[in-house]
C-alpha cells in the first residue's frame, strides 16, 4: 500500500512537473516574439533621433516607478521578501552593472545592425555561457566524454557563424516588391556594410553580457528567493548608473527631450517588458530550470525577427544572416546536446548522475528535485 501510495505521489508530482514546463515554454516563446518586437521599436526610435543613453535612464526609471507599487503589492498579497544583507544589496549591484552594460551594447549595436542581426548573434549566450562557467569552475570538462565534446565543438560552431554573421552580410533576398508602401520603413532601418560590421561586434560583446546575466541572477536567485524584489533594486541601480554616464558623455540638453509617439512606446516598451517582466519571468524560470533551459529558445529569435520583418516592415533579409544564423543555431543546439546528455536523472530516485568524471555538481547544472 505504502509502494502504491509512493508511486502515486510521484505520478501527481510529474504531472505538476510536466504542467508548470508546459506554462514557462510558452511564456519563454512569448519572450522571444516581445524581443524581437522591442529590438524593431528601439530600432526605429533610435534612428528617429533618441539618444541611447536617455534612452536607458529613462525606461529604467520609468520601470522602477512601476515596480514599486507591484512589489509592494505582491508582499502584501503573499509573504514578505527574505531579509536583504549587505552581501546580497552587493549581489545585485553587480547584476546592475552588468544589465547597464548589457543594455547600452545591445542598442548601440541594434542601431547599428538590424533586429535581425541582433536576434542571430544572441544565438552566442549559450556558448558563452559554458565557456563562463569553465572559467569559474562551475562546471567541469572531460574532453573524453562525448557531451563535453559535443559542447566544446558547439562553441567553436556558434563563434564561427557569429564572425559570419558580423562579417559577410551579403546579397539581400527581398520577399517584398518595389512598390511596396513599406519599403519606406524598409529602408529606414538597414545600415551600410561599415555600420553592421560595428553593430555585429557590439552585439557579440552584448551576448557575452547576456551569458553573464543568467549566471548572475542563477547565483542571486537561488539564496534570495524574491524576483520582484531583485527586479526592482536592480533597475534603481540602472538608472543610476545610466544617469551619470548620460551627464557625463550626452553633451546636447535637447537630448532629453522625447519626440512622441515613437520614443515614449519605445521607453514604455522597455520599462514595462524588457526592464520588468522579462527579468522577473527569466529569474522564475532560472530558479527551477536552470540558465541552459532559458537559452534554448534563442534560435527561436532570428526565425520571429525574419518572419516579423517580412509580415509588418517588408524587411530585407541577407544572406550573411541566413548563412551565419543557420551555423550559430547548429552550434546551439550542439551546446544543448551534450548539456542534455551530461545529466541524467534516475527516475524516481531525485538522485543527478553527470557523465563528467568530477563528483562535483556544476552550478549551472540546476534541477529540479520537488518533493
Amino acid at each position: 500500500y505504502c509502494k502504491s501510495a509512493t508511486t502515486n505521489a510521484h505520478e501527481r508530482e510529474r504531472e505538476r512537473g510536466s504542467m508548470w514546463d508546459s506554462g514557462i515554454i510558452g511564456v519563454l516563446v512569448a519572450v522571444e516574439c516581445l524581443e524581437v518586437g522591442l529590438n524593431t521599436v528601439s530600432k526605429a526610435a533610435m534612428r528617429g533621433g533618441m539618444s541611447n543613453y536617455v534612452f536607458v535612464v529613462y525606461s529604467n526609471f520609468l520601470a522602477s516607478l512601476f515596480l514599486v507599487p507591484s512589489t509592494f503589492i505582491f508582499h502584501r498579497l503573499t509573504s514578505p521578501p527574505p531579509k536583504l544583507t549587505f552581501t546580497m544589496v552587493c549581489r545585485i549591484f553587480v547584476l546592475g552593472l552588468v544589465s547597464f552594460s548589457l543594455q547600452m551594447f545591445i542598442f548601440i549595436g541594434i542601431n547599428y545592425g538590424s533586429p535581425i542581426l541582433a536576434s542571430a548573434m544572441m544565438n552566442l549566450t549559450p556558448a558563452y555561457t559554458f565557456i563562463l562557467a569553465i572559467i569559474f569552475r562551475m562546471e567541469s570538462l572531460d574532453l573524453k566524454v562525448k557531451s563535453s565534446q559535443a559542447k566544446v565543438m558547439g562553441t567553436i560552431i556558434s563563434i564561427v557563424g557569429a564572425f559570419i554573421v558580423t562579417l559577410y552580410k551579403g546579397s539581400a533576398i527581398s520577399f517584398a516588391s518595389s512598390s511596396s508602401p513599406s519599403n519606406l520603413l524598409h529602408e529606414f532601418l538597414m545600415s551600410p556594410q561599415s555600420t553592421w560590421i560595428i553593430g555585429g561586434f557590439l552585439l557579440t560583446v552584448a551576448s557575452f553580457f547576456k551569458s553573464l546575466i543568467y549566471i548572475v541572477q542563477t547565483w542571486i536567485i537561488k539564496d534570495y528567493p524574491a524576483e520582484l524584489s531583485v527586479t526592482l533594486i536592480c533597475s534603481i541601480f540602472v538608472t543610476i548608473m545610466a544617469s551619470i554616464v548620460t551627464v557625463i558623455v550626452e553633451r546636447d540638453p535637447n537630448a532629453w527631450n522625447l519626440r512622441p509617439p515613437i520614443e515614449l512606446a519605445a521607453i514604455g516598451y522597455l520599462a514595462i517588458y524588457g526592464v520588468s517582466l522579462r527579468n522577473i519571468i527569466h529569474m522564475l524560470a532560472l530558479r527551477k530550470k536552470g540558465p541552459m533551459f532559458v537559452t534554448m529558445f534563442k534560435p527561436l529569435g532570428i526565425v520571429i525577427a525574419v518572419i516579423m520583418g517580412i509580415l509588418f516592415l517588408g524587411d530585407t533579409l541577407h544572406l550573411g544572416s541566413v548563412i551565419g544564423g543557420t551555423i550559430i543555431a547548429l552550434g546551439f543546439y550542439s551546446v544543448m546536446w551534450g548539456k542534455a546528455k551530461e545529466e541524467k536523472i534516475v527516475e524516481g530516485s531525485g538522485i543527478c548522475v553527470f557523465d563528467s568524471s568530477s563528483d562535483k555538481v556544476p552550478l549551472l547544472q540546476h534541477k529540479r528535485l520537488d518533493v
